[in-house]
């Protein structure tokens, strides 16, 4: 059986990390008064701040750093950093959004067949590992996407990469890979 090329598979993006600057010295203690969904965690000298839409939760320093998780696509990711940028304006600070960025991206995907973890990793010695005392996973890194993928035998993987494309083509790149290394139903 060879992998065919028009294999549509579904790969679901459920994190989006990203970053930004807000180009202003941030007072945390005002924020968590007069700021609404926020926690205000003084000891570790942050505020979280969560937005319902679209739903992130972003960690606020001082030094006007903000990082945004939670996200389901890019554009939700910088769409939510400008809203919280504008919040943080409501509240009175001086806030001028910039350096926006994605820095890390985790999607999952389920392939149509169960994988043997340990040939896949024999095959792909190098770059793949597979230590099942320490994680149920076989992990395979791909230096030039700046890509992990987390391989399961159910079938099931996880990427991370810095943006979206790159976690696309994680998953290409691996496919035939996982395709040769399948479970056969006995």
């Amino acid at each position: 059986m060879e992998p065919s090329n028009d294999v549509a598979l579904d790969i679901i993006v459920t994190n989006v990390v990203s970053v930004f600057r807000t180009r202003c010295h941030l007072n945390l203690r005002t924020i968590g008064l007069e700021g609404s969904n926020v926690i205000y965690k003084p000891e570790m000298g942050k505020v979280l701040m969560k937005l319902r839409k679209p739903r992130i939760t972003a960690t606020i320093w001082s030094s006007g750093k903000i990082i945004c998780t939670g996200a389901t696509s890019e554009e939700e990711a910088k769409l939510g950093a400008r809203r919280l940028a504008r919040c943080l304006q409501k509240i009175g600070f001086k806030v001028r959004f910039s350096d926006f960025k994605v820095v890390n991206v985790l999607a999952v995907c389920s392939l149509p067949f169960q994988i043997r973890l340990i040939e896949f990793t024999k095959n792909n010695r190098p770059i793949a590992s597979y230590e099942p005392e320490l994680h149920p996973a076989a992990s395979y890194r791909i230096k030039n996407l700046r890509s992990t993928v987390q391989v399961f035998s159910t079938g099931n993987i996880t990427v991370t990469g810095p943006n979206v494309q790159s976690v696309a083509s994680a998953v290409e790149q691996i496919y035939p890979l996982l395709f040769e290394c399948q479970k056969t139903l006995s």
